[in-house]
């Protein structure tokens, strides 16, 4: 019996030797786009083989619900450009090439985490939650060639290293700014900007709607804020302004990449596109003093009526207010509020409140505790920059610090949460260094190393780690005035608030991360992003 089964054993041994020979070594290519996501993944396991994304693709979801549709309409829009590849969606079929799979067993990861596993014959992403089946997209992406961003069919093997990936994100609060005040951004350039950051897995857009240079959101009840108000722009552009139905619109699209958007409205300072457009909302013409700014005649006429000021296309700051005794201010405030909160569905409004330097400070408090009721009894939780922790704000208010390490401890003492956006270290207005073709540098010279060399929970000494809610990136737009320069700005700094945002610190190296950023530029150039090849990077 033992002769006659070894030469049997000798085939099935040699027989399991040749197939396993034949099966598929991934590339190194493919190994190192695996070991490159950014924000970097909490653990990456791979394990040498290989997975080719094919034209007899498709889709499974499971449970098939309008949730997991979504997703997977999304998944097969975003591979269909440059694979040419029509990705049937098949519903309950865990069978399929790409699963996706909502599971309690992955509630360990919370709402947004994921875990994305790749085998020789098959891609499979589990989440508890809709968006981390998104974000583990967004990492399949990553993985894929560079090639799969193109917006035309590409002469391309669709090749993933097989391993597994396991993913959360350490903050809630992960996003950008985009200011369209300064200079107006219409609806495709915020949508790309809205892709830009769900690409990195960022989960807030803050639009900065109003500024002494234009009022760029319909108000139904004031139109003259946008009939007039909007119709220039720093160094005097045509500007432009969204209406309601084109602002829900954004936030509609937003919302299928499980972006919130935060509207901003700047005050009670940063308002001279309204006291231009409404005389009634003037307080008098303000003149500067020693540096800073005085408001003198109080009540400026002309032909019986208050006169409005001039529209502004400078770039100065601090010089403008609304004056609180002012019945028509009460009114302003009140429909503004009113109306930005019902287009808006997410929780939060933005009130500005920065840089009020002509505002009185009791005026100043009595505006941000206004804003604060006005905030909650539209259903709102208020949002303002660090300034506001001068006013009676507490556990249901929201401090944004950009400058002033005081005014984030005084923030965090009265209980308020806390946005990390330090302008020395992620304002992405900044320039790099001094030969920068756009930016400003009255805050620092931000480079690539600058904006990833910090921590949020230890920025502040005295601000508690769980006060704080996450990371923003503000763009401000004196300087720019195409998407090519919001590009240059952006690129490669938001991969920096990307990581931060997502990343816990103990995993993070500078190191690690200039090498996996310098491989994103093959991606940034399929999709035509003009980034900054700062020289801080090891570039691919």
């Amino acid at each position: 019996m033992k002769t006659r089964l070894q030469p049997l054993l000798f085939v099935l041994l040699g027989s399991f030797l040749f197939l396993s020979s034949c099966k598929k070594q991934a590339s190194q290519e493919a190994t190192e786009a695996f070991n490159s996501v950014i924000p970097k993944p909490l653990t990456i396991d791979i394990s040498g083989g290989a997975f080719f994304l094919k034209s007899d693709a498709a889709i499974g979801i499971k449970p098939d619900n309008e949730k997991t549709r979504a997703v997977a309409n999304y998944l097969a829009g975003l591979l269909k450009p440059a694979t040419g590849f029509d990705l049937e969606i098949q519903s309950e079929d865990t069978k399929a090439t790409i699963v996706l799979e909502l599971t309690s067993d992955e509630s360990g990861l919370g709402g947004e985490g994921y875990r994305l596993t790749v085998t020789d014959d098959q891609i499979v992403i589990r989440s508890s939650e809709p968006n981390g089946l998104f974000y583990g997209i967004q990492t399949l992406r990553q993985i894929l060639p560079s090639a799969i961003e193109a917006t035309n069919v590409q002469n391309a093997s669709w090749e993933v290293a097989t391993g597994e990936i396991t993913d959360r994100p350490v903050y809630s609060w992960r996003g950008t700014m985009l200011d369209v005040a300064r200079h107006f951004f219409g609806m495709e350039a915020v949508k790309r900007f809205i892709d830009y950051n769900a690409m990195y897995k960022m989960n807030k857009v803050h639009l900065h709607l109003t500024d002494d240079q234009g009022w760029r959101i319909e108000i139904k009840s004031w139109p003259n804020l946008t009939a007039h108000g909007g119709k220039t722009e720093v160094g005097g552009g045509t500007g432009g302004f969204f209406t309601q139905e084109q602002y829900a619109e954004l936030v509609n699209y937003a919302q299928s990449r499980f972006i919130t958007i935060i509207p901003e409205i700047d005050m009670p300072g940063h308002i001279n596109s309204a006291l231009a457009s409404y005389g009634e909302l003037n307080g008098g013409t303000v003149v500067p003093e020693e540096g800073r700014y005085k408001v003198v005649d109080a009540n400026p006429v002309l032909d019986g009526k208050i006169k409005p000021t001039d529209l502004y296309i400078g770039t100065e700051v601090g010089w403008s207010t609304l004056r609180f005794e002012k019945e028509s201010t009460m009114r302003f405030i009140t429909d503004v509020i009113r109306e930005i909160s019902a287009i808006t569905p997410g929780p939060w409004i933005h009130i500005g409140g920065d840089e009020a330097h002509v505002t009185k400070k009791s005026d100043y408090i009595a505006f941000v505790n206004k804003f604060t009721e006005l905030a909650k009894a539209n259903g709102k939780i208020m949002i303002g920059w660090e300034e506001i922790a001068q006013g009676d704000i507490d556990s249901t208010s929201i401090s944004q610090h950009w400058h002033e390490p005081n005014y984030a401890r005084m923030a965090s003492e009265k209980g308020a949460k806390i946005i990390m956006s330090p302008s020395t270290k992620i304002y992405l207005d900044m320039q790099y260094d001094s030969t920068s073709r756009i930016g400003l540098h009255w805050a620092a010279y931000v480079e690539a190393d600058d904006a990833y060399n910090w921590d949020i929970a230890t920025h502040v000494e005295g601000v508690d780690e769980e006060a704080i809610l996450g990371i923003e990136g503000p763009l401000w737009g004196e300087t720019i005035d195409s998407m090519e320069d919001i590009e240059y700005l952006l690129f490669p700094r938001i991969t920096a608030v990307a990581e931060l945002g997502w990343t816990p610190a103990e995993n993070r190296s500078w190191e690690s991360y200039s090498y996996r950023t310098g491989r994103q530029a093959a991606r940034w150039k399929s999709l035509g992003i003009d980034y900054h090849p700062s020289v801080k990077i090891p570039w691919k």
